[in-house]
């Protein structure tokens, strides 16, 4: 319980929290922002991990001098493409072999492995890069892309053209956006604002689904 309280109150207060590490580790902090976009796009158990709001609030840093934006975006978009291919290549190796009683085999079975197959050979890239914008989606959906097999050439493509624009639209946001009087006196609400736009659409699919259905 301690951890989820910590993590989200690093979320919701990102932006103190990146004062703490750039005051910390100074020209580390590129490796440390490296290595949360990488768990969170490349482990598929570190889903939680911010993703957007990270973006879009080192972006308003480096908007103040804090960050040096082209170094910034090139460690966010390697950091992505990279994750994306780990995850890829760990459903592959194990996705199939997943206990079927274990959290991730009752989301991820043998039906669903079929159909998601099917599903990635017809939309494939279309999936991978909006997965991008959604949080939890955008950590599984490469997971269960190796694990249905799909074409790594197919999926390395839309992986980079996927990263790119996340990085570029989520970070560039931020360093525009981001020192606006009133989103830096309500940096919260729009970090809570850019998450719920940001699972919106899985929100939709879900409710598509079962109206569906």
């Amino acid at each position: 319980m301690n951890i989820i309280k910590s993590l989200i109150s690093f979320i919701l207060h990102i932006d103190e929290h990146l004062i703490d590490i750039i005051q910390i580790f100074d020209i580390w902090s590129y490796l440390i922002l490296f290595l949360i976009v990488f768990v969170e796009t490349g482990v598929v158990v570190f889903p939680f991990l911010p993703g957007d709001s990270l973006l879009f609030a080192s972006g308003a840093f480096a908007a103040v001098g804090a960050f040096n934006i082209a170094i910034l975006l090139i460690v966010f978009f390697t950091a992505a493409v990279i994750g994306d291919t780990v995850n890829y290549h760990i459903g592959k190796k194990i996705g199939t072999s997943i206990p079927p009683n274990s959290w991730i085999g009752k989301m991820i079975n043998k039906e669903k492995m079929e159909k998601a197959e099917e599903f990635f050979n017809k939309h494939g890239g279309k999936t991978i890069i909006f997965a991008r914008f959604m949080p939890f989606i955008r950590t599984f959906a490469p997971f269960v892309a190796g694990a249905s097999r799909m074409n790594y050439r197919y999926f390395i493509t839309y992986n980079i053209v996927g990263g790119a624009i996340w990085v570029l639209l989520c970070t560039i946001a931020g360093y525009f956006f981001g020192n606006i009087p009133i989103i830096k006196n309500n940096f919260s609400t729009v970090i809570l604002l850019i998450i719920f736009i940001s699972v919106l659409p899985a929100i939709i699919g879900v409710v598509k689904e079962r109206f569906s259905k």
